[in-house]
């Protein structure tokens, strides 16, 4: 599980399918209020006051989407108005505390985000080896992403690509509508490629 503050008022949660299946979780059960999904999040909203300090009393919206080969991707954002609950002196808050409104998704695409575009370079350049007429490049938001589609592999390379994404950069729930309406489009098609062609890797 990774937890990281997106702003004052939202945090982002990545939870690998490995994350759910240790705590006897399967990925249809995030559609359903069922006790351990709700201990599950009881658990991620404990560990993101633990390490970032976000207090998660009052409404959350809560989006969910689930991305094929990874896991979930969990965006919580925190209501920015005064809630009729106070802060407690108690170490630990009553359940009825979270008031969520949960967005579910399916995410039909493989997208990941990279701050600097050397880091992009250096994720291409590992994987060319394997992957060569495949992926789509854009810069949306001061960021360069790198776009799949996970019916262009078979099951065992998907999970190679997404291994090597996630080492370089960080799962993003954008999808390839946004980033072609709202984003540049830098490379078409064969991203992978390309790169690898017109940019060298850093020694």
């Amino acid at each position: 599980m990774r937890i990281e503050r997106l702003s004052q008022d939202k945090i982002r949660i990545f939870l690998t399918f490995d994350d759910l299946s240790e705590r006897g979780i399967q990925k249809e059960d995030m559609w359903q209020e069922v006790p351990k999904v709700h201990d599950l999040f009881t658990e991620m909203m404990d560990q993101a006051y633990t390490e970032l300090g976000f207090d998660a009393t009052g409404p959350l919206a809560v989006e969910v989407f689930a991305l094929p080969a990874q896991g979930m991707v969990v965006i919580v954002t925190r209501g920015k108005y005064d809630h009729h609950y106070g802060a407690s002196g108690e170490e630990e808050l009553p359940d009825e505390i979270y008031e969520m409104e949960v967005t579910l998704e399916q995410a039909d695409s493989i997208v990941y985000a990279f701050r600097d575009f050397e880091v992009v370079i250096e994720a291409a350049h590992v994987l060319v080896n394997s992957i060569t007429s495949a992926g789509k490049l854009y810069s949306y938001n001061d960021k360069y992403y790198l776009y799949f589609d996970p019916k262009e592999f078979e099951e065992q390379p998907l999970a190679s690509l997404v291994a090597v994404l996630a080492e370089f950069g960080d799962s993003s729930p954008v999808t390839e509508a946004v980033l072609d309406e709202y984003g540049k489009t830098v490379m078409a098609e064969n991203a992978v490629q390309q790169i690898c062609t017109f940019f060298k890797r850093q020694e």
